[in-house]
This record gives structure tokens, C-alpha cells and sequence, in this order.
């Protein structure tokens, strides 16, 4: 059988995606959840520094360990040398070091999305014109971490400017290979939502909801406006395997904002809503340069969402034996798991016939997760 290798921040899902489609996964994250597939060795990388995850720590640890291929997540795709140090000597299932160079330059992004046509926000490094509103992004990115609106002339070091755009916050997740892309699914993103102890450009969670559904202002042209975002950017950048693009949703247009060159979080809506089914996908596309057959996904008759829970607080959960037995709730902490104020807690899940009660439903469940945890003094959560 073949072995794998998977590294990234919390590689659970996509873990458990190779396990069911009948590979023997090692995974290699921060958090050593409870509810790891049972096929899957699971290995923790010790925090350093308060950081819950070292990528190069990580790449180190799995090029020690046999296998046929490695793959990755975030935030490996933000250090290729790391990419590199996993992959040496064995198959890399997704894209190179040079590709993650390349797509993970904003100024090349949106120079290449322009040039096709395709509106982009504005970017920059220097002083900002007064007459636009900018955010601030760390080169770096990954979940809306470290994302600010800009507020004086000085750009920090490791950072540069992106347009603020109004619109939907979404994504599109494909399959690339040769040049193509097949695209998997569009979903809603939800951003900073307090309902998830989330702020600011945080990511906490997708919907991905059936095209009659009314969560985009043109829920019948979007997927076909980022569908030619993925085209593009899989020919462009020689994109291979899964692969994400967020954008921002408005009534006649997909606007790029970042491509994720590697598994993104929305990927298991797509394993719950038809199957698990990504990662033997990705790894077809890898292998054999084989696309889907299929350009449009199965038809969806409900929504499907997940947030992640971040605590409000420092905060403890006393035990999460109960926690393993709803398939509701993932990414099950330790017993006795402790957490600072803004650290993710669990991911929830719900389905329901609309977006709208996929939502509150998501909702109800964090809310069952909050009265579950205890809050603390102990700094060090």
C-alpha cells in the first residue's frame, strides 16, 4: 500500500480523506487531536515559543519517516524550503517550492489576473494614496491572521498593502493539473463572525449551499466567474493537485484576492457533501496529471457548513469524551485542553435545506460548545 506523508497546522481532515480513499497516512500537525481517522499515525509537533506550529520543524520531522509521498497544508505553503526538505527524495503530491514562490507573490498574482481581464484590487509596498482604502497583509498569509485596515503611511516589514474590496467573501476549491482545472465547489466564507469568537479578517468557517440558494447576489454566474479564476490560475502558475482561491463576491464578478496553493478548509465540505472523495482526487491529479471527468460537481440538495470555535477567553474544557460521539464536532482537544483567548477550540459542522439555517445552526452548535468550556486565570492556556 502506498504511505504518505501529510504536514500542516491541523491536518485532521485532510488525513482522514487520504485514510478513507486507502492510503496509510502519517500526520504531522500542531494539535494532536482525539478524533484522528484510525488508520492515520498522528504526530504533534511541540510548540516553540508560544507558536503552536513550526513548518520547518515539521518538514524535519517528516523527512525522517518512510514513505512513498509527502503532502502538505498550511502553512507550508509559506516556506518552500520547508516544502522542499519534506519532499526531498520522495513523490511531493502538490505544487513545487518554485510554484509556491510564484503564486505566493501578490504583485505576480494580480498582474496575471489582470492581464486576463479580471479585475483585481489594487497593491502595493509603498506609501499608500489617501483616496483608497487599504488593508495591510502579511506576505506570509494564512486565515486572515495579522490582517488590518491600514491607518498611517508606514508599510511594517514582512507586510503590503491590498485594496479593501466590498462584496461576499468566498471561495472556489479545484483540481489542476496540465495546465486545467476542475472546480469542486463555491462557498461562502465567514469572516471575523463574532458568533465564533472570531474578529477583524479572521477565517472561521465556509457554507457551501446548493446554486438555487440564495447566499450570493447571482448565485447561477458565480461559479462560472471563478471557475475562470481557477482556469487561469492553474495555466498560469502550473497548479497542481487541490488548490483555493478566495475572492470576493459581488453582483457581476469574482474579485481574486489570495490563491491557497495547497488543501484548503473547504475541502471537507466537499468530502461531507458527496463523499470523501478530495484527496483521492489530488492525488490522481499529482500522479497521472488526471482531472475529474466531470466538469460540474453532483448536484447538492442542502447546505453543508463548518466554523471553527475560537475561545473568548482563556478557558478550559474539562473532558471531551462526549465530543467524540457527535460527528458534529471536530478537531476534539485533549481532555483538560486549555486554551488562550483567540485559540481555536473545536471546528463544528451542520446541513440544512437553506444557507440561512445552516447558519443559525452553526451557530446553536457553538453556542453549545461555549457553555462547555471554563474560563481560567492561567495565562499560559
Amino acid at each position: 500500500m502506498t504511505e504518505v506523508v501529510i504536514a500542516g497546522v491541523s491536518t485532521r481532515a485532510m488525513a482522514e480523506s487520504a485514510a478513507r480513499a486507502g492510503y496509510v497516512v502519517t500526520a504531522i500537525d500542531g494539535y494532536a487531536d482525539r478524533d484522528q481517522h484510525a488508520g492515520v499515525r498522528a504526530i504533534s509537533v511541540p510548540s516553540d515559543g508560544g507558536q503552536p506550529f513550526i513548518a520547518a520543524s515539521a518538514a524535519i520531522i517528516g523527512a525522517r519517516i518512510p514513505c512513498d509521498a509527502v503532502a502538505y497544508q498550511s502553512n507550508l505553503d509559506n516556506d518552500p524550503e520547508a516544502v522542499r526538505t519534506l519532499a526531498l527524495g520522495r513523490a511531493l503530491w502538490g505544487n513545487s517550492p518554485e510554484t509556491l514562490r510564484r503564486v505566493r507573490n501578490p504583485f505576480m498574482v494580480a498582474d496575471t489576473f489582470r492581464a486576463h481581464g479580471i479585475t483585481v484590487p489594487r497593491v502595493g509596498a509603498a506609501e499608500p494614496t489617501a483616496s483608497v482604502t487599504w488593508l495591510t497583509k502579511p506576505f506570509s498569509s494564512g486565515g486572515g491572521h495579522h490582517i488590518r485596515r491600514h491607518t498611517d503611511g508606514k508599510v511594517r516589514r514582512g507586510h503590503y498593502l491590498q485594496e479593501f474590496v466590498t462584496g461576499i467573501p468566498a471561495s472556489i476549491v479545484f483540481i489542476a493539473a496540465g495546465g486545467r482545472a476542475t472546480p469542486l465547489a463555491v462557498t461562502r466564507q465567514l469572516i471575523g463572525d463574532a458568533s465564533f469568537g472570531a474578529s477583524g479578517f479572521r477565517y472561521c468557517g465556509n457554507i457551501l449551499a446548493p446554486r438555487w440558494d440564495s447566499q450570493f447576489d447571482d448565485e447561477n454566474r458565480l461559479p462560472r466567474h471563478a471557475g475562470r479564476l481557477a482556469e487561469i490560475a492553474a495555466s498560469a502558475f502550473g497548479l497542481t493537485g487541490v488548490n483555493g482561491i478566495d475572492f470576493i463576491a459581488q453582483r457581476d464578478a469574482a474579485i481574486p484576492i489570495e490563491i491557497n496553493p495547497r488543501w484548503t478548509a473547504s475541502c471537507e465540505l466537499v468530502d461531507r457533501a458527496h463523499g470523501p472523495r478530495v484527496f483521492a482526487l489530488h492525488a490522481d491529479a499529482c500522479r497521472h496529471r488526471r482531472l475529474p471527468s466531470a466538469a460540474d460537481p453532483p448536484t447538492l440538495v442542502e447546505a453543508f457548513g463548518k466554523a471553527i470555535v475560537f475561545a473568548r477567553e482563556a478557558c478550559l474544557i474539562e473532558s471531551t469524551d462526549a465530543w467524540l460521539d457527535d460527528r458534529n464536532i471536530r478537531d476534539v482537544p485533549q481532555n483538560g485542553a486549555r486554551f488562550r483567548a483567540g485559540a481555536p477550540v473545536c471546528t463544528v459542522f451542520a446541513a440544512a435545506e437553506t444557507s440561512t439555517e445552516c447558519y443559525a445552526a452553526l451557530q446553536t452548535k457553538a453556542q453549545h460548545i461555549y457553555h462547555q468550556l471554563r474560563p481560567t486565570t492561567d495565562h499560559q492556556s
